[in-house]
């Protein structure tokens, strides 16, 4: 894969993940010459120690454009996947001088006041009243059930729980769907969630381009060359 002009990507994870599961995209697009950055929200994965009552999708997208204003981030390609497309909207809202494309992977893209329950139907979970994620069982059996074994193994035994007001409040986006993003949807099409009727919602108000990788809910793993 080569590119003629090298870009800076910023890969925002989903639920019961952090920037480890972006390792195998994350590699081909530095290899072809890219900047990438691949941030661990907080209260997630390596920082799980600072699970805290407070942490927000609207925390995590603050996160998201510190650091774009730390690093003097610019024309900024933001990658969401799963519940990180809530994240990379609000991110966006904040720091919409420094973006140049938003890509939705299989991701989740709310209305204000939305839920994610309003769109999503999750399994039963486990958890406190922190933090929620899949139970063992769940990882088990369903979570990476389309990874090869020893790749399934290894992402199995990085999941976290997930601050839970991420995934049960309501979504601030007083202004994301109003503005114009250039931008591109990926549908994962083995995958359930997030509903292809939400995604193709997503392209078609913000008259996204559209692409489909015949895989499950994690590409950048089971379809990491497809996906860069």
């Amino acid at each position: 894969m080569s590119s003629p002009t090298a870009s800076t990507f910023v890969l925002v994870h989903g639920a019961y993940q952090g920037g480890w599961i972006w390792q195998p995209v994350a590699a081909q697009l530095e290899a072809a010459g890219h900047r990438v950055f691949t941030p661990t929200l907080d209260g997630c994965a390596e920082r799980r120690g600072s699970l805290r009552p407070g942490i927000t999708t609207e925390s995590h997208g603050a996160e998201i454009a510190d650091l774009l204003f730390y690093q003097d981030l610019s024309e900024v390609t933001m990658v969401g996947t799963s519940s990180g497309g809530m994240v990379v909207c609000h991110a966006c809202e904040l720091s919409a001088e420094r973006i140049a494309r938003v890509v939705f992977v299989d991701a989740l893209a709310l209305d204000h006041g939305q839920r994610i329950g309003d769109v999503v139907d999750r399994p039963p979970s486990a958890g406190d009243e922190l933090a929620t994620g899949p139970t063992a069982k769940d990882i088990e059996e369903r979570l990476f059930a389309d990874l090869e074994p020893t790749l399934r193994l290894w992402a199995a035994e990085r999941v976290t729980h997930h601050p839970r007001a991420v995934m049960d409040q309501p979504v601030e986006l007083e202004h994301f769907w109003s503005q114009s993003w250039p931008a591109q949807v990926i549908y994962c099409r083995q995958s359930t969630n997030p509903p292809e009727s939400h995604q193709r919602r997503t392209a078609e108000r913000l008259t996204a381009s559209w692409a489909e990788i015949d895989t499950g809910h994690y590409p950048m793993l089971s379809a990491p060359d497809e996906l860069s």
